[in-house]
C-alpha cells in the first residue's frame, strides 16, 4: 500500500547525541578561554571533526564511507526490510517447494518443486529488466490524475539502486535504499506465480510454464501491484491492500482457476488429492507460516509500531483459521487431518494479509474464523461445480480467502490502528461504508483483469507449445519430464521402453561432444 510518511530513526540515538553536544560545548568553551591564541581555522577543523564523529556514531557506521550512510537512511529499518525480504523468499524456496512436493503424488514431487524453483528465478530476471518499474516506477499511462501503469524500464543502474526509495505515481519516500525495496517487492512478485502453480500441477508442460511465468508476471502482477501497492488508480479511489490479499493471493487464486481451465485436467484416475509426504507438507507449511512475519511485517517499509501489530495479527488469524478448519473437517468428515490444518493455516495467512496492519486483535480472530470456514465451503462445495481441475484448490485457499480478507478489511479497519500507517482509514464498523464498497469494487476489477489476461495468455502460448503433457507422460511423471525421480523405488514402476529411450538420449548427448572433439 502507499506509505504516507518516511520511517523515523531510532529513539535511542537522542541521549547519545545530547552527550556529544555537551562535550562539543565544553570543547568550544575550553578552546576559547584556555587557548585564546589558537587559530580560528584549527577550532573550526576540530568542530567539523566532532560533528563527523557524532554523525558516524549516530548511525553506528564509523567504519564505512560517509556515502554509505546518508542522512536519509534508517539503518534499523533497512536491516528489518532485508530480513523481512529474506523471510518471504524462504516461503517460496524452499517453503512452497516442499509444501507442493509433499502435497503432490510421488511421481510428480520433482516437477512440483521445479515449477516453484524456476518461477522464483525467472521472476527475478523479468523484475529487474522491466517488472519493478512497471509496478512501482513513475506513471507512463495516466487518466487525469490516476496512474494506470508504471514505466517498464530496467532497475539495474548502480546510482538508482543506491538512491533513496521513491516509488509510485506520487513519489512516496521511504528511508531505505531502492535496492532494498526492489528486492523486498521482488519476493512478493515471485511467490505469486509460485502459488499459482498449485492449480496446474501434475500435467502442465514445463516448457509452456517457462514461457508463461515471466510474461504473466509482467502483464498481470506488475499492473495490479501498481494499482494497489504503489498508489495507482485503485489506491487513489480509496481501495487498500495492506500486504497483498488482492495483489498476490487473488492474482494467484484467480490465475490458477483460469490456468486450470486453459491447460485442461489431469488423468481421470488421478484427480483426487493424494499428499504423498506429510512431513514435507508440515515442513513447508512451517516455513510459510513463520515466513509470513516478513510478508506482513515488512509492508510498512520499516521497523515501525505498525509492523509489530501486523506480525501479531498475522499469527492470531492463522491460529484461529487453522482451528476453524479442523473443526469443519471434524464436523463433516469426522476426523481432523494434517492437510486440513495446513490448509486452514494458509487461508488464515491469506485472509489476514490485506488487513494485518489495519485491525485490532479481536478482529484478527474474527477474520481467522471466517477464513477457516468460507474457503472450506468454497473448496468442497463450490469448486466441484466449476469443473476445473484446480490441483491443490488454489482458487479457494488463495483467491476466495484473499477476497474475503479484502472485504473484511473494509469492515474492520480500526482508526486506532490505521493511524500508525494510513491516518484516516476506517471501515464500515467505524462508520465508513464507502470503504467496504470500494474494497468490493477493487476485488471485482482484479478478478476480471487477472482471469482474462491469464486465460488469454495461455491460449496464445498454446498455439505454439502444448500446454499439457501427453497422457503417456502424465502416467510416468517426473522421469519422463526431467529424467530424475524423488524416490528410487519409482524407477521400478517406469516402463523399460521409457528407460531405454532416456538412456539412449543421455548417451547421444555425451557422445556428440566427444565426436566433435575427436574430429577437431
Amino acid at each position: 500500500m502507499v506509505r504516507k510518511a518516511s520511517v523515523e530513526g531510532g529513539v535511542l540515538r537522542a541521549p547519545l547525541i545530547r552527550a556529544f553536544v555537551f562535550s562539543l560545548a565544553v570543547f568550544i568553551f575550553v578552546g576559547l578561554t584556555v587557548v585564546p591564541h589558537a587559530s580560528t581555522s584549527n577550532v573550526t577543523a576540530e568542530i567539523q571533526s566532532l560533528n563527523a564523529s557524532i554523525a558516524a556514531i549516530k548511525n553506528s557506521t564509523a567504519d564505512y564511507p560517509s556515502a554509505a550512510v546518508p542522512s536519509w537512511l534508517s539503518v534499523g529499518s533497512n536491516s528489518w526490510m532485508l530480513t523481512a525480504a529474506t523471510l518471504v523468499g524462504l516461503q517460496s524456496v524452499p517453503g512452497v517447494a516442499l509444501l507442493y512436493a509433499g502435497m503432490s503424488k510421488k511421481k510428480y514431487a520433482v516437477n512440483s518443486a521445479m515449477m516453484v524453483f524456476y518461477a522464483f528465478a525467472a521472476v527475478l530476471i523479468i523484475w529487474m529488466i522491466a517488472g519493478y518499474n512497471f509496478g512501482f516506477g513513475p506513471a507512463t499511462v495516466k487518466i487525469g490524475s490516476y496512474g494506470i501503469f508504471g514505466t517498464p524500464t530496467p532497475a539495474t543502474s548502480g546510482l538508482y539502486e543506491a538512491s533513496q526509495t521513491i516509488y509510485g505515481p506520487s513519489g512516496t519516500p521511504l528511508d531505505i535504499p531502492t535496492s532494498t525495496y526492489i528486492f523486498f517487492q521482488f519476493v512478493f512478485a515471485a511467490i505469486t506465480p509460485v502459488l499459482l502453480a498449485g492449480g496446474v500441477l501434475e500435467r502442465m508442460n514445463f516448457k509452456a510454464w517457462m514461457i508463461f511465468v515471466p510474461i504473466w508476471s509482467l502483464l498481470v502482477y506488475s499492473p495490479v501491484a501498481y494499482w494497489l501497492f504503489a498508489g495507482g488508480w485503485l489506491n487513489a479511489l480509496g481501495a487498500v491492500d495492506f500486504s497483498g490479499g488482492y495483489v498476490i493471493h487473488v492474482d494467484a487464486g484467480v490465475g490458477a482457476l483460469a490456468a486450470a481451465f486453459a491447460v485442461g485436467p489431469r488423468l481421470a484416475s488421478e484427480r483426487k488429492l493424494e499428499a504423498h509426504s506429510l512431513p514435507l507438507v508440515l515442513a513447508g507449511a512451517g516455513l510459510v507460516w513463520l515466513g509470513w512475519d516478513g510478508f506482513n511485517g515488512g509492508d510498512p517499509g520499516g521497523a515501525t509500531i505498525d509492523a509489530a501489530i501486523a506480525v501479531l495479527n498475522t499469527n492470531i488469524a492463522t491460529a484461529a483459521s487453522a482451528i476453524a478448519w479442523i473443526g469443519m473437517d471434524m464436523a463433516f468428515f469426522k476426523k481432523p487431518t494434517l492437510v486440513g490444518a495446513v490448509s486452514g493455516a494458509v487461508t488464515g495467512l491469506v485472509a489476514i494479509t490485506p488487513a494485518a496492519g489495519y485491525i485490532n486483535g479481536w478482529e484478527a480472530i474474527l477474520i481467522g474464523i471466517a477464513s477457516g470456514t468460507v474457503p472450506w465451503i468454497s473448496l468442497y462445495k463450490l469448486e466441484p461445480k466449476l469443473k476445473a481441475d484446480d490441483t491443490l484448490g488454489v482458487f479457494s485457499t488463495h483467491g476466495i480467502a484473499g477476497i474475503l480478507g479484502g472485504l473484511l478489511t473494509g469492515v474492520f479497519a480500526d482508526p486506532n490502528v490505521t493511524k500508525y500507517i494510513d491516518p484516516g482509514l476506517k471501515g464500515a464498523l467505524y462508520g465508513d461504508f464507502y470503504q467496504l464498497g470500494i474494497q468490493a469494487f477493487a476485488a471485482g476489477v482484479v478478478f476480471v483483469y487477472d482471469f482474462a489476461i491469464t486465460y488469454g495468455l495461455l491460449k496464445l502460448i498454446g498455439l505454439f507449445i502444448p500446454l499439457r503433457v501427453s497422457m503417456d507422460t502424465m502416467a510416468v511423471g517426473d522421469y519422463e519430464i526431467h529424467g530424475e525421480v524423488a524416490y528410487s523405488e519409482l524407477l521400478a514402476t517406469i516402463p523399460s521402453s521409457k528407460k531405454e529411450k532416456s538412456q539412449v538420449s543421455e548417451t547421444n548427448d555425451v557422445q556428440e561432444p566427444r565426436d566433435k572433439k575427436e574430429s577437431g
